[in-house]
């Protein structure tokens, strides 16, 4: 990734899972009857559904060459967990979420393995704790019932199991504008074990 003057000399980053085509398009299937019925919540795009697994926040693009090499090393040496997507929650009633069930425990040891690649390239970030899960939507003020009723809808969904196939170091626009957040493919490296 090249800086253009033109471009912002910062990324937000964050490293994470993407489900999938086939277990995206069964949660898909499950969240129609909620598309339709409040299509005015902040919906993020199929095609951007990830499962964080370290945000680093606002960085300097000088520090995707340094993340590089350490990630790809960490994949090729990671087998990929299985994982389904399962259920519905929310987060404050203002965000829509899918569960993650399946091997937690490898996709905690990936998630610590992560951050402490991070933190071995320099990269100071906030510590969270690790709450798997796939973001679907937001919410405004005054829409907190419809989060809620979104998320009852999912309560009875339970995907298929999958590989994750690769580790994603993404980049996002998340944070002040009111229009959907964009995400994009910084670079993705393959599993041990995924061909």
């Amino acid at each position: 990734m090249t800086d253009h003057p033109h471009q912002s000399s910062t990324v937000r980053l964050f490293v994470a899972l993407a489900p999938p085509d086939d277990a995206k398009d069964e949660l898909a299937a499950a969240l129609q009857p909620a598309y339709e019925k409040y299509s005015h919540l902040r919906w993020n795009r199929i095609e951007d559904w990830h499962i964080t697994l370290a945000f680093l926040g606002e960085l300097p693009v000088a520090t995707v060459p340094l993340l590089r090499p350490a990630l790809a090393r960490l994949a090729a040496d990671h087998p990929s967990p299985g994982l389904r997507l399962n259920g519905g929650g929310h987060f404050d009633e203002r965000l829509l979420w899918s569960g993650i069930e399946g091997e937690l425990a490898g996709l905690h040891r990936l998630a610590d393995e992560v951050r402490d690649t991070a933190r071995a390239c320099g990269i100071a970030f906030q510590e969270r704790p690790l709450r798997p899960h796939l973001t679907l939507a937001r919410a405004k003020r005054g829409q907190e019932t419809d989060i809620l009723s979104a998320s009852a809808g999912l309560a009875d969904f339970t995907g298929r199991t999958w590989q994750a196939e690769r580790l994603h170091l993404v980049g996002s626009n998340i944070g002040r504008g009111p229009g959907v957040i964009r995400y994009r493919d910084i670079e993705a490296w393959r599993f041990a074990g995924e061909s």
